[in-house]
């Protein structure tokens, strides 16, 4: 399984999933179990209008590539990239996704065992 934070406004389960990026960089960022704290904490600290989408690679119609982040992770953590919109299909769960008290990101009890 593969994850992407997004808003709760903008997930919508009757239609392919199209996130910003898709126009302005041409794939959707993901993330996998162990890596979706690092954009969330870069980029989303303190954010309480999240969710994180569960989507089934075998479910994707679009190519899927595993490739450096966009900016390169300084660890060198490479990451999910879907090169189209998701559809609901492949969206397997969707999970609120609050910060930690410290405005930080973890990943889901749900999600971690």
């Amino acid at each position: 399984m593969i994850l992407h934070i997004t808003t709760r406004e903008a997930w919508r389960s009757d239609a392919p999933y199209r996130a910003e990026s898709l126009d302005t960089e041409g794939f959707i960022h993901c993330s996998d179990l162990g890596t979706v704290h690092l954009p969330a904490n870069r980029l989303y600290a303190g954010r309480t209008d999240l969710v994180l989408l569960v989507v089934d690679p075998a479910g994707l119609d679009v190519p899927l590539r595993w490739e450096p982040g966009a900016p390169p992770d300084p660890n060198g953590a490479w990451f999910p990239h879907v090169y189209g919109p998701i559809t609901a299909a492949a969206v397997v769960a969707v999970h609120d996704f609050p910060p930690s008290a410290d405005g930080r990101f973890q990943l889901p009890d749900a999600l971690a065992g």
